[in-house]
């Protein structure tokens, strides 16, 4: 799944026609508990799933897969270059770094030439919106452009939780900056089947405003 949309890989083939995802070598950056990485797996792909927190990885040991865990920065890739055909990123890492630019150049330098990075993100639209699924988030409560980081806070005051807005032409300045090839900025319509309602997302909001931007990007 790219998004809590619900637009799955089989329909969207993003990262190519399935069929050919077989003996591909596939970066999973910012995998969580590696969905996506046992779902390439079982298309034949020889996926790696990459993460920063051990715990998270804990959970993808637990549920099993026969593919390489690695705990480490995605700012700071311990692969060599041109080590994969294909990398991607469902909601991992990219919001969470001050600087995406590193995780770009990073990600570029371990794929192959021609090889393909799919990442998305939260529709950057929704930061100007309250995170809320009924009417209360149809309004515009906060500026676009603004970049102020979201920042929650242990009793202490140390940040344990931190996510950063960009602007669409953000984005797309990262990626070309980071020497990709820009070849399609999808957003996911809300599908009548989903009705699910939790968090900020909502099919009330799913069909008003976009929810998730996916990046299909090509080192050429």
């Amino acid at each position: 799944m790219w998004g809590p949309e619900g637009l799955d890989e089989v329909e969207a083939e993003l990262l190519g026609p399935q069929e050919e995802l077989k003996g591909k070598d596939v970066l999973e950056i910012g995998a969580g508990a590696a969905q996506c990485a046992r779902w390439l797996a079982a298309q034949g792909a020889r996926p790696v799933a990459l993460d920063l927190s051990h715990r998270q990885l804990q959970h993808a040991l637990r549920i099993g897969g026969s593919f390489p865990l690695v705990c480490a920065d995605a700012g700071a890739l311990p692969f060599a270059d041109g080590s994969f055909d294909l990398a991607c990123s469902a909601y991992g890492a990219l919001p969470f770094v001050a600087d995406p630019r590193l995780v770009l150049r990073e990600v570029r330098r371990v794929l192959r030439p021609g090889g393909r990075f799919v990442f998305s993100v939260t529709h950057p639209i929704r930061w100007a919106f309250p995170d809320e699924p009924g009417p209360e988030g149809l309004s515009v409560s906060s500026s676009y452009f603004d970049r102020t980081p979201y920042v929650e806070q242990d009793e202490e005051g140390r940040a344990v939780y931190v996510e950063h807005h960009r602007t669409i032409g953000d984005r797309v300045r990262d990626i070309v900056a980071s020497g990709f090839r820009l070849v399609d900025l999808v957003e996911p319509e809300w599908p009548s089947w989903n009705t699910s309602e939790w968090g900020g997302w909502s099919p009330l909001r799913g069909n008003l405003i976009p929810g998730t931007a996916i990046f299909v990007c090509e080192r050429d």
